[in-house]
């Protein structure tokens, strides 16, 4: 999930991967990875997120800890960070409508 979290503060943003890449001096294809999940982010990238977008660190910490006990705490907060990244792709997408329909 914290794949999700990372490209939807970067889209909500309206920055690229590149822009973000050189603003955290992180590769472009590490940005790239860690969007599709294929590489977890480290607290150090996660801090560099944090202070770039102005987030607490403890917001960006929800969405990346990995459970591994899947006791109700665990599973009511996978519910709850699941019901946000869904509210927050949301509103990407409808902004982007909107941008879309001021420009036409």
């Amino acid at each position: 999930m914290n794949n999700r979290a990372l490209k939807l503060v970067r889209q909500y943003h309206r920055m690229s991967q590149v822009g973000l890449a050189e603003k955290l001096e992180l590769s472009k294809s590490f940005i790239s990875e860690l969007e599709a999940g294929n590489r977890r982010p480290s607290i150090d990238v996660l801090e560099k997120y944090a202070e770039h977008f102005k987030l607490p660190l403890s917001s960006l910490m929800l969405f990346s800890e990995q459970l591994d006990s899947k006791d109700w705490h665990a599973r009511s907060r996978d519910f709850v960070a699941a019901k946000v990244m869904n509210m927050l792709e949301w509103l990407e997408e409808t902004s982007a409508e909107e941008a879309s329909e001021k420009r036409a």
